[in-house]
């Protein structure tokens, strides 16, 4: 299928590309019109709800088999419990947590720590990852000069499923990232907001 997309796409010039890259590297949002439509292009940034959902799931996972009140992890991480609550259903939906009712009832992981990855968690609560304007990159059709800025959405989900999907509940919960990902967060750029 990749190599049909290859063949029939028009080829890149990759000066633009990279012009484009330094374009969308130093400016905070990009607004544009489209017929009809304005869109603005914003950095990527991770929700309240994403950060509580992997917050609670790495609580979950320290517990190992210890089922947890929602009560309990709302208070460890200072997650509104309405909110937390909206999560954990979200996460019972997608069966990476499960629940039970009565006095030893609470939370727990539905499959070891080692098998969810932030990324299931991310999916769980917000969809796919990077989409754009809530469609696929891959969908997305660009003319003139803004052709090749779907490369870059596409290249972008590709960088975040890398380090998303390199990260497991049981990582986070032992604090031991993979090495990749901690030599990414090492690195002094990686702590500038730009």
């Amino acid at each position: 299928m990749l190599d049909k997309v290859a063949a029939s796409a028009a080829p890149v010039n990759v000066a633009k590309v990279d012009r484009l890259y330094l374009v969308l590297q130093h400016l905070p949002a990009i607004t544009r019109r489209r017929p009809g439509i304005l869109v603005r292009m914003s950095r990527v940034r991770v929700s309240a709800k994403a950060d509580y959902a992997v917050r609670a799931a790495v609580e979950l996972a320290g517990a190992g088999e210890e089922s947890w009140t929602a009560e309990v992890i709302a208070s460890r991480q200072n997650i509104p419990m309405p909110f937390l609550q909206k999560i954990l259903h979200e996460l019972r939906v997608a069966r990476l947590v499960s629940s039970q009712r009565g006095p030893d009832g609470g939370h727990r992981l539905a499959r070891p720590a080692k098998e969810i990855s932030v990324a299931d968690i991310l999916r769980a609560v917000e969809g796919p990852i990077a989409a754009v304007r809530g469609e696929a990159p891959e969908a997305l059709h660009y003319h003139g000069a803004a052709e090749p800025v779907q490369l870059v959405w596409i290249a972008l989900r590709t960088n975040m499923r890398e380090v998303l999907e390199g990260v497991t509940l049981a990582d986070l919960a032992a604090a031991r990232l993979p090495r990749r990902i901690s030599l990414l967060a090492r690195k002094p750029e990686s702590w500038i907001t730009r």
